[in-house]
């Protein structure tokens, strides 16, 4: 008979395991895919909920760079992950 402290670890590992496989990027490592170096210090990940990915940029400047550049971005996301319907830009801190 097994012990039940190693049916509880053995339980964990497979857990642990299956976690480790079916990870997904993070959608803050989606951006490191699409986006230059430069690109990527003035932008910054703020949220993901209902399908919209929201976007913080440091300034006016780069919020109508980004913009321009909307359609390119929002299909690369979209590879990344396909629930990812629509982008959003605000200014603030990053």
């Amino acid at each position: 008979m097994e012990k039940l402290g190693d049916t509880i670890i053995s339980i964990i590992r497979e857990l642990t395991a299956q976690k480790t496989t079916d990870k997904k990027l993070a959608p803050e490592e989606w951006l490191k895919k699409i986006l230059t170096k430069r690109e990527l210090g003035h932008i910054k990940f703020h949220y993901f909920r209902k399908g919209i990915v929201g976007l913080r940029v440091d300034s006016a400047v780069w919020k109508y760079n980004f913009n321009l550049k909307k359609e390119r971005l929002l299909n690369g996301l979209k590879k990344c992950d396909p629930a990812v319907e629509e982008l959003r830009f605000s200014i603030g801190d990053i």
